[in-house]
């Protein structure tokens, strides 16, 4: 069992940092209405890719022992520039004074989820498919991935508007590892993640299966694939990020990943009068 410290934490949060940078570069091309963003600060990274996006905060700050109050104070206006709330990322990592900071500013509490990693030291092999196929996906299914996202997690139809929208260009941003799992000639289930080498990691996400071919074991054959892929990309760790208790982290843990910590993302909200 490999042991967390700061370091490794700084590399973990890389996978939800490096995405989100690559996700806002790309929306910067595909809708430069929007006013996509993305800048440095204390060797992390604040991204904003559209109001009511979810992407879009900060992540890596907080371990290089820059952070200050003018940081923070460049932060609150990169997103109040954007008309959006901020947002930022901790852990048990963080540096103690920027935690300080964020709690005297009056930051709230948004959302927790756990950091799950393994090491890539084995090949894994196929797993077994019930009448199913996994490959690579294709350039022009991202929108297929996209919707098996909203019909998963939004099952009555209550999908934020656009949602689908915002959420595709994970599938397309550089170096995505997107798999997918056809049955009947018909795209089903979707995994992503994303190669990360200057941390040595990859992360994995954007993963659903549509209700109705769940039980089947695709996920875990999504899973394998891009973890085979990962290691032949020379990366040390995988890396899983979800809410605590769901069917994600079960199926992680049964990978053979561990917790390696929980994660808050605190948000300030700006009067906009």
């Amino acid at each position: 069992m490999d042991f967390v410290d700061k370091a490794l934490a700084r590399r973990l949060e890389a996978a939800e940092e490096i995405p989100q940078v690559r996700y806002a570069e790309m929306y910067r091309q595909l809708r430069p209405e929007i006013g996509a963003a993305v800048e440095p600060i204390c060797g992390g990274h604040m991204t904003f890719a559209g109001l009511n996006s979810p992407i879009g905060r900060t992540v890596g700050m907080g371990f290089d022992g820059s952070e200050a109050a003018a940081e923070l104070d460049r932060m609150e206006q990169f997103y109040r520039c954007h008309q959006a709330p901020s947002q930022i990322d901790i852990c048990p990592y963080t540096a103690a004074p920027l935690v300080e900071l964020l709690k005297e500013r009056g930051y709230t509490l948004a959302e927790i989820n756990n950091v799950l990693f393994r090491r890539l030291n084995q090949n894994f092999d196929r797993a077994a498919t019930d009448g199913f196929r996994i490959r690579a996906a294709r350039t022009n299914e991202t929108g297929k991935m996209a919707d098996i996202i909203v019909r998963s997690f939004f099952p009555r139809g209550d999908a934020p508007k656009d949602f689908a929208s915002l959420i595709a260009p994970m599938y397309q941003i550089q170096g995505a590892l997107s798999f997918v799992a056809e049955c009947d000639g018909e795209v089903v289930a979707c995994g992503s993640g994303l190669v990360i080498p200057q941390f040595g990691i990859a992360a994995l996400f954007g993963a659903a299966t549509l209700p109705e071919y769940r039980g089947r074991g695709m996920q875990t054959a999504l899973h394998y694939a891009r973890l085979n892929t990962a290691k032949r990309e020379c990366c040390e760790f995988a890396v899983v990020v979800t809410q605590g208790g769901t069917t994600s982290q079960r199926n992680a843990q049964r990978l053979g990943f561990q917790v390696a910590y929980s994660k808050a993302t605190l948000v300030k909200h700006f009067n906009t009068v």
